[in-house]
């Protein structure tokens, strides 16, 4: 059975004809958009309120800022918020995001029920997303499955972890080497290190200590 009640969160105009069109092809009657997160999450409390609940939120991840100040800034906030008001609610993520980390971070943490990245055929996923979302079925294209799969290959060790995390503190690459002779911790040497965080980036698909740390600190691993 397709969705009674869709709340839309998406500041783009040209984006939200998109929606729209596939929301229409589906046989969706009335559904709700608002351009700002503070809104969506009004919605949704004011729905379960009078006993009406929405059964699908459709967010983008990314909102401008503009003269409306919010509360909830971005759609992983506004999912978080909502699916603490309302558990059992279906979330669909619209975004041009496409980084492995911060999707598999809304799978894992948010708990999302189906991913669709802005794109050429974007409606066709669209389509087939929410088709899949009211059948009871999880939607996220194969192609980001593969990546998410390929990022999570390699297995940090604590000598990994303890670099890293003295990088994400603030400390210089060429500053690691007497930290870990302090702790006789081995190989201490900075062309080990160099090696080792070249190794890890290399498996991982990352070109800089930056998108390391942040990929780390995204899976908790420091």
């Amino acid at each position: 059975m397709m969705f009674e009640r869709v709340l839309i969160a998406e500041d783009q105009e040209s984006t939200s004809i998109s929606v729209r069109k596939t929301i229409g092809d589906l046989k969706i009657v009335d559904p709700d958009y608002v351009f700002y997160c503070d809104d969506a999450f009004a919605r949704i409390q004011k729905a379960l309120k009078i006993g009406q609940p929405y059964d699908l939120l459709i967010t983008d991840l990314s909102f401008e800022e503009d003269h409306n100040i919010q509360k909830i800034v971005d759609g992983a906030a506004l999912i978080r918020a909502a699916k603490n008001e309302q558990p059992g609610l279906k979330v669909l993520v619209f975004s041009a995001e496409g980084k492995p980390t911060v999707i598999d971070m809304l799978i894992k943490d948010l708990g999302i029920d189906g991913y669709v990245r802005k794109a050429r055929h974007d409606a066709k996923e669209l389509r087939s997303a929410l088709e899949a979302i009211a059948q009871g079925k999880k939607y996220f294209p194969a192609q980001m499955k593969v990546l998410v799969k390929e990022r999570n290959t390699y297995d940090f060790t604590s000598y990994d972890t303890t670099i890293i995390a003295l990088l994400a503190g603030g400390a210089k690459q060429k500053e690691i080497p007497e930290y870990l002779q302090l702790k006789d911790i081995r190989p201490s040497g900075l062309s080990s290190i160099e090696k080792r965080l070249n190794l890890i980036k290399e498996v991982l698909g990352f070109s800089t200590n930056e998108q390391l740390i942040a990929y780390c600190k995204d899976f908790k691993i420091i």
